[in-house]
C-alpha cells in the first residue's frame, strides 16, 4: 500500500526525522501531520507559482509548528542557509512547541517537512547542510539533490560560493 506522502509532489524522504518536498496541497498537510510531524518550514516565496497565502493558519490548526524562510529564487543568500542550518541543527532562537506533558520540545527532537514550490530550494539547501554542517562527502550529499534536480546556474554557483566560504571545495 501506497503512502499518501508519496502522492505529494518531488517527496524526498532523507530521515525518519526529516522529509521535504514541493508544494503540499491542503488535504496533504493533513497527512503530514498524521504522519508525526511537527514542524513545517516554507522556503517558497509568496512569488512562487502555487503559493498557499494560508499555510501558516492550515498548519497551525493540524497542530505543527510552521517557519517561513523565504528564499528569492534568482538570489539565494548565505544568511538563507544559516537560518536554515541553524533550524536544522535546533540552534535557532525561534519558539518550539509543546510535547504532550506541556513542556517544550527541542528542535532536535522533531519530526521536520521541509518544502518549497517544487522542491529545488530546499534540495540545494539539504545539499548545503549536509556537506557543511553534518560533513557528509560529496557523494553521500549529492544523491538528495539529484534525485530532484540538477541545479541551473544561480544555484551552482550559490552552492559552489557557499562551500568556499566555509572551506568546504
Amino acid at each position: 500500500m501506497t503512502s499518501p506522502l508519496q502522492q505529494i509532489e518531488a517527496f524526498l524522504p532523507i530521515s525518519f526525522t526529516l522529509a521535504t518536498s514541493g508544494q503540499p496541497t491542503p488535504e496533504e498537510f493533513a497527512y503530514i501531520a498524521s504522519a508525526g510531524y511537527n514542524l513545517v518550514i516554507n522556503l517558497a516565496t509568496p512569488t512562487s507559482s502555487n503559493w498557499n497565502p494560508d499555510e501558516n493558519t492550515l498548519v497551525e490548526s493540524l497542530g505543527m509548528e510552521y517557519i517561513s524562510i523565504p528564499i528569492d529564487w534568482e538570489y539565494p543568500t548565505l544568511s538563507d542557509f544559516e537560518d536554515f542550518a541553524d533550524i536544522l541543527d535546533g540552534n535557532s532562537d525561534r519558539e518550539t512547541g509543546a510535547k504532550r506533558d506541556g513542556t517544550k520540545s527541542p528542535l532536535r527532537d522533531r519530526k521536520i517537512w521541509v518544502h518549497c514550490s517544487k522542491n529545488m530550494r530546499v534540495s540545494a539547501m539539504i545539499y548545503l547542510y549536509h556537506r557543511i554542517r553534518k560533513n557528509y562527502i560529496e557523494e553521500v550529499a549529492r544523491r538528495y539533490l539529484e534525485q530532484v534536480w540538477q541545479p541551473n546556474e544561480i544555484w551552482q554557483n550559490f552552492i559552489d560560493a557557499t562551500l568556499m566560504l566555509y572551506g568546504d571545495e
